[in-house]
């Protein structure tokens, strides 16, 4: 029962705030969980295990109206407020110290209209669970690449993966989202309602309240896509990041290629492509064909793979609990100074988990205006970050090292803008790189709908 009354006072026990504990948990279908519950260090726990944070109180909501209550209850007992679904926050702002972290993560109700082509899907859902439930009908639209990644996070702050440069961004597919705003009101936004809202939350983040529910345009896809995949030799990756770079850009909207400098379990390091067709099998082979053929592939692989299976195939480099650090910057190209830079960084890296990633986007992303949505990075070809993975905590400081010197090897080559999801706790300055000339109009709808920043724990946009 010690819940204090401001976020920022001393955890200690009273009457009144005992009072104010038992209204919470009475006004819940969900479940309230305390620091002196057993549940309690299990809940507080998120993705990344460098992150451990002690919340005053995580709420488990079960449905928009214990999303309405709790943030009620928040707003007048002065709490700061973090927001969970997925969880999957880099710099773990889906949890906070001493605060309340409301928990969307049981709210998984999807019902998908097929000969709409609709999906209306609550905010608890992760990637998996929402490309199972719409495969069923042969429908999908963009979702990551992390099967345990959540849909909300994902889509507010844009939402590439490889259906993106067909398709557009996740955001882009979004129609209608229903969200309580700091308030305690349950809006439905769309292109009719609230358009303004509606457009700052296709990829403006979390900052204007908490989305219970996405209502998303779906396509045709599957069951199976074309996916090859090469390896190549380090010795030989400065050539072959060329090609790569070439290929790639000029690549047709279908065609999604993403690679990374990676270090093999015996330790030899490697530079592996991998592309994925969106459309019939047989379409893409010629396609494909120049990135099976260039060079000297230490592995090589081209087969017709279920779109579920090519969407959960990066899970098992990134399960929960380990340690995790990134930085990431959009690229226009890969240049050959680059590509030094990044060779030579990625030498020194830390152990054998240690990833450079290439995300390519572009494709339909970037006929999208810049000024369509908050996500104003439409120009950009690739996004680039290193990815830190360990589990010792005395290796931290080394791992995000190593990520960050990387990332500043590679920053005079970079277009300046960086995705939102990607950001870590960076700053004001990095924020707005995210969202460049919408920066002020996603500032005037925060001053509208949150005029005293309660979300704040999220990329955070201030009030004008």
């Amino acid at each position: 029962m010690e819940i204090p009354r401001k976020a920022d006072a001393p955890l200690g026990r009273s009457h009144s705030q005992t009072v104010a504990v038992e209204q919470l948990r009475r006004g819940l279908r969900g479940e309230l969980v305390l620091p002196t519950d057993t549940a309690y260090d299990q809940a507080r726990k998120v993705w990344n295990g460098a992150i451990d944070k002690r919340p005053a109180a995580i709420v488990f909501c079960a449905d928009a109206g214990d999303v309405v209550h709790a943030v009620t209850y928040a707003r007048l007992q002065g709490f700061v407020v973090a927001v969970r679904s997925g969880g999957h926050n880099v710099a773990g702002l889906s949890v906070c110290d001493d605060g309340m972290v409301i928990d969307l993560s049981r709210m998984k109700k999807i019902v998908v209209d097929p000969e709409r082509c609709i999906v209306r899907a609550e905010a608890g859902l992760n990637l998996g669970e929402f490309d199972a439930a719409t495969q069923a009908y042969g429908l999908a639209t963009t979702m990551g690449v992390n099967g345990d990644t959540g849909i909300a996070g994902l889509t507010l702050g844009g939402g590439f993966g490889k259906l993106g440069r067909k398709h557009g961004l996740s955001c882009d597919n979004l129609i209608a989202a229903e969200i309580v705003t700091a308030d305690g009101r349950l809006l439905r936004t769309s292109a009719r309602e609230h358009p303004e809202l509606f457009w700052a939350l296709r990829g403006g983040g979390g900052n204007f309240g908490i989305v219970t529910a996405f209502e998303y345009r779906l396509h045709p896809l599957g069951p199976a896509l074309l996916v090859g995949s090469v390896l190549h030799a380090y010795d030989h990756a400065r050539e072959v990041m060329r090609f790569y770079d070439k290929f790639s850009r000029g690549a047709p909207d279908e065609l999604s290629v993403d690679a990374a400098l990676v270090t093999l379990p015996s330790g030899d390091r490697g530079f592996s492509i991998s592309a994925c067709y969106v459309g019939a099998p047989e379409a893409g082979k010629p396609v494909i064909e120049p990135l099976m053929t260039f060079g000297s592939p230490v592995e090589s692989r081209l087969q017709a793979v279920p779109y579920l299976q090519i969407q959960s195939a990066a899970d098992s480099l990134f399960p929960r609990g380990r340690r995790y650090y990134w930085k990431a910057q959009f690229l226009h190209e890969i240049s050959d100074a680059a590509i030094d830079a990044l060779l030579d960084s990625y030498a020194k890296a830390p152990n054998h988990w240690s990833l450079l990633v290439f995300q390519q986007v572009g494709g339909a992303i970037a006929r999208v205006p810049a000024s369509h949505s908050p996500y104003a990075n439409r120009d950009a070809a690739f996004d680039c970050f290193p990815i830190a993975i360990w589990d010792d905590p005395a290796d931290d400081e080394a791992n995000m090292r190593w990520a960050r010197d990387l990332w500043n090897a590679v920053r005079p080559f970079s277009t300046g803008g960086v995705y939102a999801n990607n950001l870590g706790d960076e700053g004001d300055e990095r924020v707005r790189d995210a969202y460049g000339g919408n920066y002020a109009r996603l500032a005037a709808v925060k001053k509208q709908y949150d005029p005293t920043n309660f979300f704040r724990l999220n990329q955070n946009i201030r009030p004008e």
